[in-house]
């Protein structure tokens, strides 16, 4: 299976012999024409459920509204893009794998077919984990300080920024347990060098929580900062009994 999937890339490529500078720079330029019209197309297909998508975004905090005429629109567009995005994923890691799986051994090749798939579904149980379980209580601590002579009155625009900015690191924050386990494969760590190393990740998790955090707010750095700390707890886990290392 390995062996026909990369044949047929090769074959795609026209891989007959090394390729020169000019080739490769040609190569990369088709593959991102084609990355970026699936996610044309998909985030095109995604505006015609716009409406449907701002509603499943804003359950969490309900009636919004929009403080200029154009605002509503352009907040639909960055629905549709977002979710155009993540449709066309699949793809657009495809043609990548596609573009240097050439230049990788047939045992590369074939861990590359495990990786791949895998950190996308890492990256979207990310998104759904954030999403339902996350948001729902981060929404519910700020809404915490109205108060009668303060209300919340929250625009959608600025509400779309804030939940897709806090929806993504948790995609890139649950590729966590792949990112180890291929380097335990690799031999560059074992389980009890990572023992070793949970203060570190405790200091790390909190400053990595600040940086990609969508506010500066301590509660949404300690909504990043504890996943990160049980996905190194569950990877060092991993490593010890499945791996074996």
């Amino acid at each position: 299976m390995t062996e026909k999937l990369t044949g047929e890339v090769d074959q795609e490529i026209g891989t007959g012999g090394e390729m020169s500078l000019i080739d490769h720079l040609q190569e990369l330029r088709r593959r991102l024409i084609i990355s970026i019209a699936a996610v044309v197309v998909a985030s095109c297909a995604a505006y015609y459920y716009s409406q449907e998508l701002v509603h499943l975004i804003t359950a969490p905090v309900g009636k919004l509204y929009y403080m200029n005429p154009a605002e509503a629109f352009f907040a639909y567009l960055k629905v549709s893009v977002f979710a155009g995005f993540l449709v066309a994923l699949p793809v657009v890691l495809y043609e990548g794998w596609a573009f240097v799986v050439p230049a990788l051994t047939n045992r590369e090749r074939k861990a590359s077919l495990l990786l791949v798939p895998a950190s996308v579904v890492l990256f979207f149980v990310g998104l759904i984990f954030s999403y339902y379980l996350v948001l729902p209580a981060g929404i519910r601590f700020f809404m915490g300080f109205a108060s009668e002579q303060l209300q919340p009155l929250f625009s959608l625009g600025e509400y779309l920024s804030f939940v897709i900015s806090f929806l993504l690191p948790f995609g890139f924050v649950f590729e966590l347990p792949l990112v180890i386990l291929v380097l335990a494969k690799l031999g560059l760590v074992n389980s009890a060098y990572l023992a070793t190393k949970r203060k570190i990740v405790l200091v790390l998790s909190f400053v990595v929580g600040a940086i990609i955090s969508p506010s500066p707010d301590i509660f949404s750095q300690t909504m990043i900062a504890v996943p990160l700390l049980v996905l190194y707890e569950v990877s060092v886990f991993l490593v010890k009994y499945v791996l074996r290392k």
